[in-house]
């Protein structure tokens, strides 16, 4: 087995903290397929191991902020008009 076949585990920093993610070789396209670790919904692709690390960079951070829109709006703090923006409730 070479290197390109085994799991990969690394720490990405994003804007909200550290998490461990998982790499995983693509065996049909290529590139690594990439999960965050107690991110529900943080997963991505990059075509070799750096693209990987920043698209899941963003994955983490977009599934974050999406987490925080639905609580706000759960909870009446946030309202999301028809043009997809949350503004705050007056």
């Amino acid at each position: 087995m070479t290197t390109t076949n085994i799991k990969r585990v690394a720490t990405i920093e994003t804007r909200y903290g550290s998490f461990q993610c998982v790499f995983e070789p693509e065996k049909d396209m290529g590139g690594y397929v990439v999960e965050a670790r107690g991110v529900p919904g943080a997963l991505s692709w990059g075509k070799n191991f750096t693209e990987a690390k920043r698209m899941i960079r963003e994955a983490i951070e977009g599934a974050i902020e999406a987490g925080i829109v639905a609580r706000g709006e759960k909870c009446g703090v946030l309202q999301v008009r028809s043009d997809r923006h949350a503004v705050p409730v007056v």
